[in-house]
């Protein structure tokens, strides 16, 4: 007599149709990209490990980017789909060919957030953040800007390094040291918390795509503190390329690792409308992709968030699905090429 369990049903039906393993991308798990759940602490064989911040309550303006990383989430399926579904994928951009199979991502869900405690969330998201960078490439889905500063420290932690640079991608500066009504940690002082940090300064700082307005004699304050300041006028007039090669290697100079951060609103509000504060005459679709093009191909950058997704401000869903793409991009280049 057999000691082999009989083979199931399910398992007699997979085995039978070809199309069975092929995940709809709208279908099973919403983690990135489809990889697997595990905790953060089982990340060790992965390329990339993906952590959420669902945490809005550093706000100055509209609410709701707690439901970003479920949505990007979501909206990243398409691309596993689509490469699972071809047998991997031809990049008609870069002409690369690319299979997210090679890809090892896991997802580790959301860290512990504290909506009333911005302290303890912060805490939160650095001790995750931190254990992610100690096996592999962070990626957090934020959430609110604010979350980046937590997360800028756990990635210096964990990865051991003394100094980091920081490229931000932006319509603001958020170099706010304090506010009489918001305090000194919101999400307009992520940057300013970050440069006083023991791991980087202003002069390891580049921001690309700054654009509206910002506090009086901000460009003298720039000069002063050698921020690596590229306004959006800057990206218009000396194209995406060039502004943002600058941007890496002058964040990169001198520093073990670079970090990379992603506010959704430095694109253009008529292309990504699903944001808190957005801001008119912002990054195309097209620059915004070709710069993490460029940041994924650099070396030093080890880690990356994408944040201000706020999805209920854009019916269309595509404010998520082009965050999504983004990031999809950058760990392409990194990775999958």
């Amino acid at each position: 007599m057999s000691d082999r369990a009989p083979r199931s049903r399910a398992v007699a039906f997979r085995e039978s149709h070809a199309g069975a393993d092929v995940e709809m991308a709208y279908a099973g798990l919403k983690t990135f990209l489809k990889g697997e759940p595990r905790p953060v602490e089982d990340a060790d064989d992965a390329d990339v490990a993906v952590l959420g911040a669902p945490y809005d309550g550093a706000v100055s303006n509209r609410p709701g980017a707690r439901y970003g990383p479920g949505a990007i989430r979501e909206a990243s399926g398409w691309w596993a789909y689509l490469s699972g579904y071809k047998g991997g994928l031809t990049n008609m951009n870069t002409g690369a060919q690319v299979d997210y199979a090679d890809l090892s991502i896991v997802d580790c869900g959301d860290v512990p957030v504290f909506p009333m405690d911005h302290e303890l969330t912060a805490e939160s998201i650095t001790a995750h953040v931190a254990t992610a960078a100690e096996r592999a490439f962070p990626v957090l889905l934020g959430g609110d800007h604010y979350c980046t500063y937590p997360s800028f420290l756990g990635f210096a932690e964990g990865c051991g390094a003394e100094t980091v640079g920081l490229v931000q991608i932006d319509a603001h500066t958020d170099t706010s040291s304090e506010s009489t009504v918001l305090g000194d940690h919101y999400h307009g002082s992520s940057t300013h918390l970050i440069a006083r940090s023991p791991y980087s300064d202003y002069e390891h700082v580049s921001q690309v795509g700054i654009r509206g307005y910002e506090s009086p004699d901000f460009f003298e304050f720039a000069e002063e503190t050698g921020l690596n300041l590229f306004t959006m006028r800057d990206v218009d007039e000396r194209g995406v390329d060039a502004v943002v090669t600058d941007a890496i290697a002058a964040a990169a100079a001198d520093a073990d690792a670079v970090y990379v951060t992603f506010d959704v609103d430095s694109i253009d509000p008529s292309v990504a409308p699903g944001t808190g504060t957005p801001e008119p005459a912002g990054l195309s679709a097209h620059q915004a992709l070709r710069t993490m093009e460029i940041l994924g191909a650099h070396d030093a950058v080890g880690a990356a968030d994408l944040m201000e997704v706020a999805p209920r401000y854009d019916p269309t869903e595509g404010t998520q699905r082009l965050a999504a793409y983004l990031l999809v991009t950058l760990l392409e280049r990194r990775f999958a090429e």
